[in-house]
């Protein structure tokens, strides 16, 4: 099916949906995280041996989410600048926002695309940021 978007280029669904949807011009992601698509390993994580985390880093994981999402845009035809919207989930807003702000002003800047960020207790696997992505695709 042409509007339903799959690559290997961005870390694997954690569940039964693709990474993105075309619905006339606008093309929808799925909550995309930092894992890297090669291992599904998470940049800078350190865990104990319960699965617990002892340590993150924002900032790698910032980058690769970001790689991440420019992986599926192009794998569905759109790019980085036709991004409209995204929201951002974050489990530390305290100590991450700074850090995670400056990051995203460097790749958003001449993007401008609306913003909402909101912090959660946890996601489905020990990352500490997610994107939710809009963004405009030629029909």
């Amino acid at each position: 099916m042409p509007d339903i978007i799959h690559t290997d280029k961005a870390s694997t669904p954690l569940g039964a949906y693709p990474h993105a949807r075309k619905v006339g011009n606008l093309l929808f992601l799925s909550g995309i995280g930092p894992r890297n698509p090669k291992d599904n390993s998470i940049p800078g994580l350190e865990l104990d041996k319960d699965g617990n985390i002892l340590k993150y880093d924002i900032e790698a994981e910032c980058h690769s989410v970001f790689a991440n999402i420019k992986a599926v845009l192009e794998a569905s035809g759109s790019s980085w600048d036709k991004i409209i919207d995204v929201t951002v989930f974050l489990t530390n807003m305290k100590k991450d926002f700074p850090v995670y702000n400056k990051i995203y002003a460097a790749y958003f800047t001449s993007v401008q695309a609306c913003r909402t960020t909101v912090e959660v207790k946890s996601m489905p696997t020990p990352i500490a940021i997610e994107l939710k992505v809009i963004a405009t695709i030629e029909p």
